[in-house]
């Protein structure tokens, strides 16, 4: 069957009222939580996956998938009307948008967001349904060295793709994959570092490391700091519309946000911010008028908000096609997948094509979605930056404590007399280290990545070695394996590059700006 008829049974049942409702009820948490300042959607889905854990697969997958894009949406809010952006890849937002909201233009800023959202993620989508199914059919010809060194890959460009350290991220993904070899090994069946617990045979589950680093770490770091919000926020003034001046000026910004920003998502190491920077320099150069730049903008909105949309559709690709993740979400959303047994990569399009192509075509679903529930609703949106950081953070703590306890929280331990859940004093234990990693500038997403892929590279490298009956030479003899070594070592140095070529010049033109 062609990608056409592929995408026209995706549609067949993406479009069944149950997925329906899934995709609904994830945009709607995903711009609510885009919205809140320092929550962003990677916290959200870790705090769903117990929750989902007996749910659909396909219905969960298409309420994360939601929550993404509506979490990428959802930052511009509070970057135009806060000048504090909800997500990284939503700082650029916040230079030319919070200045719109300032003159009283917050309502075609927000507007020219949502609208160039719609059309970034519309088109981007459109491409990752063309061009994964390409990128499958290279990669369905791996063997297990090939396998192990997309994994080499995919360990590189999360260490250097996370945080400001390439050095703290390497250390970050260790803490992962030293995790990741506690329980019984499937080769030889021997337990390995379980210290004789029987809780830890089985493993550390993907569910409670990622809720306790997100969730919980997230919370004692708030807690723990002083002050609270209290950040001016700008009331929408006038007339949310945008004017025949405004479309004629973010049209073409929208569409060439979008050619910059999906081929840098797709990319390992990629990451949505590059785009969005990218796309901001971009459009100072090819302005009609600069000097609005720096005080409002309204392209210095349209094109970041369509890159940081389309950078969004990329990251699914390799997420999808080759089980890479290159953001903190993606690598949340890996852990859902594996939560219902299903590991992304060639063989999930051969063996889950209707769960892959529904999934594709949510995506559609959702920005027609996000674009119906944001226009109208944008003073309920305004409304959620008025809630307490106590209140806020104290629900999330108390819905990832029960959904932790719903999905694995048999009482198995006895102290002191008391009986206790051995999984929640994990959530607990990797809660606090998740504050430590957060204290000391340590990323987050390499430690859970290191937990998913470093099983799946460990199994790889041994069926690659007794194949070669231990010759280590089998690790470079094929040449996709040793191309894939060489985009690894290039993945170190070119994000790097990427990032000080596009924050230096967009940083010395405003500073040249305010001189």
């Amino acid at each position: 069957m062609d990608t056409f008829g592929l995408l026209a049974a995706g549609f067949a049942a993406a479009l069944q009222w149950q997925n329906l409702i899934y995709a609904f009820i994830g945009v709607t948490l995903g711009t609510a939580v885009g919205v809140l300042p320092g929550i962003g959607p990677a916290l959200t889905v870790a705090l769903l996956l117990p929750v989902t854990y007996r749910l659909d697969p396909a219905g969960s997958l298409i309420m994360f998938a939601g929550i993404y894009y509506g979490g990428m949406y959802g930052g511009s809010t509070t970057s135009i009307l806060l000048n504090t952006p909800g997500e990284s890849a939503s700082i650029v937002t916040a230079l030319e948008g919070n200045k719109m909201a300032r003159k009283g233009r917050g309502g075609p800023a927000l507007a020219t967001a949502a609208i160039g959202s719609f059309v970034a993620g519309l088109i981007a989508t459109l491409a990752m349904a063309f061009v994964a199914p390409w990128l499958v059919r290279i990669a369905i010809s791996f063997g297990p060295a090939d396998y192990f060194a997309l994994m080499v890959l995919a360990f590189v460009t999360v260490s250097a793709a996370f945080g400001d350290s390439a050095l703290r991220g390497v250390t970050a993904l260790f803490i992962g994959l030293g995790l990741g070899v506690i329980g019984i090994d499937l080769q030889t069946g021997q337990a390995r570092l379980a210290f004789g617990i029987p809780d830890l045979l089985d493993g550390i589950e993907v569910t409670t490391l990622a809720v306790a680093l997100f969730a919980i770490g997230e919370t004692l770091v708030v807690a723990a700091a002083r002050g609270g919000l209290d950040d001016d926020i700008v009331a929408v003034k006038g007339s949310i519309w945008m004017t025949m001046e405004d479309w004629k000026r973010s049209w073409p910004a929208w569409l060439r946000g979008t050619l910059i920003g999906f081929p840098i998502g797709a990319m390992p190491a990629g990451g949505a911010e590059i785009g969005t920077f990218f796309s901001y320099a971009a459009e100072r150069r090819l302005t009609k008028h600069p000097e609005e730049f720096g005080h409002g903008a309204i392209e210095g909105v349209a094109g970041p908000e369509a890159a940081n949309n389309a950078s969004a559709a990329g990251t699914l690709m390799p997420l999808l096609t080759l089980g890479l993740p290159t953001t903190a979400t993606a690598a949340i959303m890996l852990a859902g997948f594996q939560q219902f047994g299903l590991q992304p990569g060639p063989l999930l399009f051969t063996n889950n094509a209707q769960l892959v192509w529904a999934l594709i075509a949510s995506l559609l679903v959702a920005n027609f979605m996000l674009l119906v529930l944001n226009l109208p609703l944008i003073g309920v949106w305004v409304r959620l930056l008025t809630v307490p950081k106590p209140w806020l953070y104290a629900g999330i703590l108390l819905f990832a404590t029960l959904g932790t306890l719903g999905a694995n929280g048999a009482m198995s331990g006895n102290l002191f007399g008391l009986r206790f859940s051995f999984e929640l004093m994990m959530l607990l234990g990797f809660g606090i280290l998740g504050y430590v990693l957060r204290r000391f500038g340590y990323p987050i997403a390499p430690v859970v990545i290191g937990l998913i892929l470093g099983p799946l590279s460990e199994q790889q490298l041994r069926r690659a070695l007794a194949i070669s009956q231990g010759d280590p030479m089998v690790l470079v003899h094929s040449p996709l394996a040793i191309s894939l070594y060489v985009i690894a070592a290039a993945a170190v140095l070119v994000p790097l590059w990427f990032r000080l070529r596009g924050k230096g010049q967009v940083f010395s033109q405003l500073a040249a700006d305010e001189d």
